[in-house]
């Protein structure tokens, strides 16, 4: 598990193609490695990558296809720069909120304007993503954890503070920029218990009005 609070920004100079999937190093600059060991997870970009080798000045870990698939991996190439976090100790302070590193989808940056001395950024999510995503919850940007300002539909908007901008490569984003997005994981299991028994059918349920008036949530006379 992951706090969003990036610790470092490190740089990608190997992509080796391993039989389908993909094998890459990343230099870690002033992120501390005394304290990691083979197996340890470090968020790259706000996906939770297993440590492999530690060749000193960073590591190595493999990339499957599914995460090839689903996150920005598969368009990285040598010398991008990325967002890196250590896994949190059980005695660390939860600065950001609690993030798994397991990408739930590919957003877009569609917006960039300055605002007094932040930035704000207005991002594309993808359409099934846009009901977990809510007016000054929380959301994971390319590991970064972050307060949703606004919402319109499955765009969402964000303001990013000076301290953001110096310690992250959020500077670097342009619109079409495309990032790794990880929603709140409390309203994945929220949907999840709400289903209830539904959670356990072939297609997993779903939660619509006729759901909801079912189950009291909802009336349609009001």
């Amino acid at each position: 598990m992951f706090t969003g609070i990036v610790e470092a920004v490190g740089q990608v100079v190997a992509l080796e193609p391993k039989s389908g999937d993909l094998r890459l190093r990343i230099k870690t600059g002033k992120l501390e490695l005394q304290d990691v060991k083979l197996g340890d997870s470090i968020a790259t970009n706000g996906v939770c990558l297993t440590v492999i080798e530690l060749p000193g000045d960073g590591y190595w870990a493999d990339v499957s296809v599914e995460t090839i698939a689903n996150t920005t991996i598969g368009h990285w190439s040598v010398g991008r720069k990325v967002n890196l976090e250590k896994a949190m100790m059980p005695t660390s302070r939860l600065g950001g909120h609690i993030v798994s590193g397991h990408v739930d989808g590919v957003g877009t940056i569609v917006g960039r304007h300055s605002d007094a001395r932040a930035e704000r950024f207005r991002v594309q999510a993808p359409a099934e993503l846009a009901k977990y995503i809510a007016h000054k919850g929380s959301i994971t940007v390319d590991g970064t954890s972050l307060t949703v300002n606004a919402v319109a539909g499955a765009e969402f908007e964000l303001a990013i503070v000076p301290h953001t901008l110096a310690e992250t490569i959020f500077a670097g984003y342009q619109v079409g920029s495309e990032v790794n997005l990880e929603v709140d994981i409390i309203a994945r299991y929220l949907e999840r218990l709400l289903l209830g028994e539904q959670a356990a059918k072939p297609d997993g349920g779903s939660i619509d009005l006729a759901f909801l008036a079912e189950n009291g949530f909802y009336r349609g006379d009001r």
